[in-house]
């Protein structure tokens, strides 16, 4: 199999679009109206240390993309183009890629769906999982993370994502979150949720969001 190159730095933005061409939003546009109370005293804490918050949430953020690039790339077995990357970076996503490695060696995984945008009609929205198919025969639909740890936000998005997936015909009976830590308080983190029927509330909590952003565009028109 001929390896290619991919660069997650360099990827266009996915845009969405419905069979008529109307552009929708994706399942992390839709969560953005979402507060996030966190990221005040996070920013205030690293201000107080002198560091600058914005350069170093993204140094942390190239550093995450070229974890999500290394481990996908695996999936595919594609070829991980690192060159956009400095040396610094490409060592911390080395580090998390040996805790996927690690992971991955004790399952066996058959993927059906790797990174995959794909588009709900009725609902109106789109969305990229990473990873859609069987891990110790179990129909599973999992997802990468990079930060301090897991949020329920990061369920928000699963269940966005297991809508996508039933329109598709497709039914996860579990669901996991993996998140592999960047920075030295950073940690390797996994969470499962296991039934098709799980993430009930979770569910109602996305479309909610879903709801208000379209009334919000409604509202500008």
């Amino acid at each position: 199999m001929t390896k290619q190159k991919y660069s997650e730095k360099s990827k266009i933005h996915t845009v969405y679009k419905l069979k008529d061409g109307t552009k929708v939003p994706g399942v992390t546009t839709i969560l953005n109206e979402l507060a996030k109370p966190a990221l005040i005293p996070w920013a205030w804490d690293l201000g107080m240390k002198g560091i600058d918050y914005r350069v170093y949430r993204d140094e942390l953020a190239d550093v995450g993309k070229l974890v999500h690039n290394m481990i996908l790339c695996d999936l595919k077995d594609e070829k991980c183009d690192t060159g956009e990357y400095s040396k610094r970076q490409i060592d911390q996503a080395e580090n998390c890629f040996l805790s996927y490695l690690e992971w991955k060696r004790q399952r066996k995984i058959e993927p059906i769906i790797v990174e995959e945008s794909l588009i709900s009609e009725y609902f109106g929205f789109g969305g990229t999982p990473d990873f859609y198919g069987k891990i110790d025969d179990i129909f599973t639909l999992l997802d990468f993370k990079t930060g301090k740890r897991l949020y329920d936000e990061h369920l928000y998005q699963l269940a966005g994502y297991k809508s996508l997936l039933a329109d598709k015909g497709h039914c996860p009976e579990q669901f996991i979150l993996l998140n592999f830590g960047r920075a030295e308080d950073e940690k390797f983190e996994q969470l499962i949720r296991k039934g098709a029927d799980c993430l009930k509330y979770e569910g109602i909590i996305f479309f909610s969001c879903l709801n208000i952003y379209k009334a919000k565009k409604e509202n500008k028109k």
